[in-house]
């Protein structure tokens, strides 16, 4: 696995690093609270969990037209989506709980949207948080067939109406991570980032096929089992729950990064970025409606990227207190500190942003 290294000789950027890690643990340390979640974390998964369960229990144990289930199903999209921000994305990245064994529980949620943890953990974790917003290391912004998140990935003719189309194609995330966990793995794999980690590429083969093969039998077989819908009434639910959930994730996760006023850095030949980590971070994320409470409370805090990217080890719940901690110490370095006041306002910057990037002459780096 190639490596970036980030490196400055900029005094004010590593003096800013240190300062936005002390001010923000000063401020736990002055509450005397821990940076892990805490009550109104464990309501939050409690909701999100009813959000998809409870949903699904109605649909296999309460006779009702399809009509009436496909609502039901959406309701279990929104639940899915709710669980990936706000219980799995803690969990994996060690937040929720400083026990382990309760990060891992928690982190395992992620089979509840079809998905492998571990590919989850290479993608985002390493490579998306490392390598924010550099094509080629951040999967995040690599090209997607009809839709174009970088600058530097080649242009083709239909990208000039992605800003039409990418939002329908957005719905399509959690469906295609079903299969494309298996190419995911395989590229981890030949890159040899599988046995970096010191794990068996065969064994994570053999866990990836169990859980879908559990996935499909509980949510497919059980519904086929237990009522009297069609197969393809089953399909047309299976698909509208997915396809609630990755327009749901997918819009949230493009709103932090592909949007006006964040930079898409690349590294020179020897693989430098130019840069100090956190300043990178500052300058590749975005933040959105932290004004919003019901946004902040059902996103997971994801609307806090830039708290978020600078201390991941830190629960989503705490990033309404610490984004006006890391705002001043930003501006103090002469920093930017991006932020879109509402979400609508961050939709709109990435609308723009795919029109932007649709046209022929935006082929480098911004």
């Amino acid at each position: 696995m190639r490596t970036l290294k980030f490196t400055t000789s900029d005094k004010n950027q590593l003096q800013f690093a240190s300062a936005v890690r002390k001010n923000v643990n000063d401020y736990f340390k002055e509450k005397g609270i821990s940076p892990a979640a805490n009550f109104a974390m464990v309501l939050q998964t409690l909701v999100m969990l009813a959000l998809y369960i409870v949903p699904f229990v109605l649909i296999l144990a309460v006779p009702m037209s399809p009509w009436v289930a496909l609502p039901l199903t959406v309701i279990m999209g929104i639940g899915t989506a709710g669980i990936g921000m706000c219980v799995m994305h803690d969990a994996v990245h060690g937040s929720y709980s400083r026990k382990p064994w309760v990060n891992k529980l928690f982190g395992s949620s992620m089979y509840l949207l079809g998905a492998n943890v571990f590919n989850w953990k290479v993608q985002h974790n390493i490579l998306h948080h490392t390598n924010t917003n550099i094509d080629g290391f951040d999967h995040d912004i690599d090209s997607k067939g009809p839709i174009r998140l970088s600058f530097n990935s080649p242009r083709r003719k239909f990208h000039g109406y992605q800003h039409i189309h990418a939002f329908f194609f957005y719905g399509l995330m959690t469906l295609s991570k079903l299969v494309q966990d298996f190419t995911q793995l395989a590229q981890f794999n030949k890159a040899g980032i599988t046995r970096q980690l010191k794990k068996s590429p065969f064994l994570e083969y053999v866990k990836m096929i169990g859980v879908k093969v559990m996935y499909f039998a509980i949510f497919i077989g059980l519904t086929l089992y237990f009522t009297d819908f069609t197969w393809w009434e089953i399909i047309i639910g299976f698909v509208v729950m997915h396809w609630t959930a990755g327009f749901i994730l997918s819009v949230v996760f493009q709103l932090a990064h592909v949007v006006e006023g964040v930079i898409q850095p690349m590294p020179n030949e020897d693989g430098v970025v130019e840069s100090d980590w956190a300043v990178h971070e500052l300058a590749t994320t975005a933040n959105f409606g932290r004004n919003n409470w019901l946004l902040t409370w059902y996103v997971g805090g994801l609307n806090f990227q830039i708290e978020h990217h600078l201390f991941p080890h830190i629960c989503h719940v705490h990033y309404p207190a610490i984004s006006p901690i890391v705002e001043k110490t930003a501006k103090e370095y002469g920093l930017a500190y991006n932020v879109k006041p509402r979400f609508r306002d961050a939709v709109a910057s990435h609308y723009r942003m795919l029109k932007i990037l649709g046209q022929p002459e935006q082929q480098t780096a911004a």
